[in-house]
């Protein structure tokens, strides 16, 4: 399939007179692979003009900012969009505290809109770049196709993420993240405190005497101490329980497939299998996620496999139960009694048999309903929205990969370097099939497994997709798009003898099984092959092919292929410097004296296509090309 020349397309905020056209030798790829093995054609580059710094990390890795919008900030510069002219739009669809409402007034435009039905959410959505919901409000697939790339994050106000699409969201580049800590210790509270009504009867005698009786025999108890409680789901509100059910005198064991044990064993808890914790304990107090897996696992044949007489205590998610069994469990005298915060459907239906029956305590999802947990709670879910459009990426983010602060800070130059990379690449490439394949090689002194490299392969492939297509790149959807493209990525760690104190030395960029419109980016093994490094935090260009360069990857870049003769610089340097293009860095690398060399130029400035004819007028130069960084 025939591969079509497009110009470069300018940022609006570039004067038109620096937007003409560039010659055949400087096209870009207009095509990049997909699953359906067709080239997509591309009309358009949207390439940033400046180089953005550290403090721009976020726009890198989340995509929260318009690139166009903004301005080149230093490290030492709080973002305030006020300051690029517009200030994010954040709609908060269910009740949330005065506290968080005003942390997120002080950044946003913020609309509070309850009790909004699918519809009227769907037809707001596309006005705002953050939405804040708890657990009333149903964030579907219908709701991110609404948006049309605006949103940017959803906040949930709470730990539960079931009523949010994370599929959609994550396809969409949409971060999601929640408040699992603010409400812990609210959470467990109630748990206990339901644990301790249950088994004394607390609400059935107060509402006998609420009712004029006096009815001492009837609601004798049971005592707490020495009896077995199982903790399924051993996170963190579920840790908190086992805390204090060892107060209370209580042997405490667990059920969680994915807690370490020395955490448990931290807490004097042993954890076990899910059949021998269901199977041996007196009081099960539920603290897992509703999940496919976990969608009425306790049910019919679950409750049969249980000690007679158990108590249950949920105060996680309602649908882990089939209510109807649990009914019938009761019934049958399987399950003593039953103390529930959560239902499948909140609220349940005012004839609901587990509801009304005798041995059942009930609260209304009130888990976190302290004033504290509440104020704790909006100002987390506040923080955590506001950070995420700030390109903070959150440690409650849900839907992408958990990268480390530490690890955050230590990568920020080498993310620039990243996505440059890929950006580089791609314009390098021309005709053929499309980009199939792409290898990243690491060097660091470290042990391979002491390497994160998620947060960088997500900026390579952000610069390699972004430049020739429509798609929206951050760290959330940048694996899904590459495999939606037809896109593979691999990666490759080589131990090398540099300081182990840099997380990486340097990072190679090959792509194979394509052509290039700059021959001398194509190494020996017939791949084009970059090779960049950070310097005194700048990234640089190190190597293109097979040919040694220097060269800050600031601005834009012209790289040529010469005869290896004195004056090449001179003439180069004087074309740019009468066209007013500013060279801020050069740099050439040869082959071996009076043979190749590669001149790679940093420039200010795009050069028009006069100045770039110029340039490959000069009877020494062989091939070059203009790439947009």
């Amino acid at each position: 399939m025939a591969s079509s020349s497009v110009s470069f397309a300018k940022p609006a905020f570039l004067s038109s007179s620096s937007s003409s056209q560039l010659n055949s030798k400087s096209s870009v790829l207009s095509f990049i692979h997909n699953t359906s093995a067709s080239s997509i054609p591309i009309t358009s580059l949207k390439l940033p003009r400046h180089s953005r710094r550290f403090s721009l990390l976020i726009n890198n890795v989340l995509k929260t900012l318009d690139p166009s919008q903004s301005s080149v900030l230093t490290p030492n510069v709080d973002l305030e969009l006020t300051s690029l002219g517009t200030k994010p739009t954040i709609l908060v669809s269910e009740k949330l505290g005065d506290s968080g409402l005003q942390v997120l007034r002080e950044f946003g435009h913020v609309e509070c809109a309850y009790n909004l039905s699918p519809e009227e959410l769907c037809s707001k959505i596309a006005s705002f770049d953050a939405l804040i919901v708890r657990s009333g409000t149903k964030v579907t697939r219908q709701v991110f196709e609404a948006a049309k790339g605006k949103l940017k994050v959803v906040g949930r106000a709470g730990v539960g993420i079931d009523n949010v699409d994370l599929q959609a969201a994550t396809e969409f580049g949409c971060l999601v993240v929640n408040a699992p800590t603010a409400n812990t210790i609210a959470a467990a509270e109630h748990g206990i405190a339901l644990i301790a009504a249950m088994a004394r009867n607390v609400a059935q005698a107060d509402a006998s005497m609420k009712a004029g009786k006096w009815e001492r025999s009837k609601y004798v108890g049971v005592s707490l101490v020495g009896k077995t409680i199982a903790i399924m789901g051993f996170g963190k509100v579920g840790s908190e329980v086992a805390r204090r059910a060892k107060g209370l005198g209580m042997n405490v064991i667990a059920h969680d497939p994915y807690a370490p044990a020395d955490r448990a064993r931290a807490v004097g808890v042993d954890l076990v299998s899910f059949e021998q914790a269901i199977s041996t304990a007196d009081f099960i107090s539920l603290h897992m996620p509703l999940t496919p897996t976990t969608n009425k696992i306790f049910n019919d044949h679950t409750f049969s496999n249980m000690k007679k007489g158990v108590r249950i205590i949920n105060v996680a998610r309602g649908g882990v139960i089939d209510e109807d069994a649990l009914v019938r469990a009761l019934d049958s005298g399987i399950v003593a009694q039953a103390a529930l915060d959560v239902f499948t459907e909140e609220p349940p239906s005012p004839g609901s048999k587990l509801v009304q029956h005798a041995n059942v305590t009930v609260t209304p999802h009130l888990g976190a309903s302290t004033k504290e947990a509440q104020e704790g709670v909006a100002i987390e879910i506040a923080e955590a929205v506001l950070g995420a459009l700030k390109g903070e990426l959150s440690a409650t983010a849900v839907n992408a990969p958990m990268v480390a602060p530490e690890v955050m800070s230590e990568l920020a130059p080498f993310v620039e370097l990243a996505e440059k990379l890929g950006r580089l690449a791609v314009q390098l490439v021309s005709g053929g099939s499309g980009i199939k394949s792409v290898k990243v090689v690491y060097r660091s002194a470290r042990d391979p497994d002491d390497l994160d490299t998620r947060l960088l392969r997500a900026m390579i492939t952000k610069g390699i997709i972004e430049p020739i297509s429509d798609s929206i790149i951050n760290l959330v959807n940048a694996d899904f798009i590459a495999k939606q493209k037809g896109l593979r990525i691999s990666e490759e760690r080589v131990v090398v003898n540099s300081s182990p104190e840099l997380p990486v030395d340097s990072i190679q960029v090959l792509i194979s099984n394509v052509e290039s419109k700059f021959a001398s980016a194509v190494s020996e093994n017939g791949v084009i092959s970059i090779e960049g490094k950070v310097k005194s935090g700048v990234p640089h260009l190190i190597k293109v092919g097979s040919f040694d360069v220097d060269v800050s990857l600031e601005g834009n870049l012209i790289l040529c292929r010469q005869v290896d003769q004195p004056g090449m610089i001179g003439q180069v340097g004087n074309i740019l410097g009468n066209e007013n293009v500013n060279v801020n860095f050069m740099s050439v690398g040869r082959t071996s004296r009076g043979r190749k060399a590669i001149m790679a130029i940093g420039v200010d400035e795009e050069p028009n296509t006069e100045t770039l004819n110029k340039i490959g007028s000069v009877p020494a130069v062989e091939e070059f090309v203009f790439l947009n960084l």
